[in-house]
């Protein structure tokens, strides 16, 4: 996934925030909460994913545990791995909403989620 094409999907779900941080990395944000983010080099999208998914994407050839997030479910998922940019997007959605539920009832109703 591109930087342009992450950004500009990023920026389709609802209260989600961009920012540049660490190494000038696209990291995407809801209610000030990472859920994302696209590692420029070497081109891997990081997401939190449920257990279940954590296991299953793990056995993937091209996804590997994120590096320093692992130990919270995060993924790596890089340009080599059989998943299809639909299937990459669908995972970020749902790190998105996973995030998202994770943010106090305030915080969320000042989201309007």
């Amino acid at each position: 996934m591109t930087r342009t094409g992450f950004e500009a999907f990023i920026l389709t779900l609802p209260k989600a925030t961009l920012v540049r941080q660490w190494r000038d990395d696209s990291v995407a944000k809801i209610g000030g909460k990472v859920f994302a983010l696209l590692d420029r080099d070497p081109g891997e999208v990081w997401l939190k994913v449920s257990e279940m998914a954590y296991e299953l994407l793990t056995e993937l050839d091209g996804v590997r545990p994120a590096p320093y997030f692992a130990r919270a479910g995060w993924v790596a998922i890089s340009v080599a791995s059989p998943l299809t940019g639909e299937e990459v997007e669908a995972y970020v959605r749902e790190a998105h909403r996973i995030v998202a539920g994770k943010l106090t009832r305030k915080l969320r109703a000042e989201l309007g989620l």
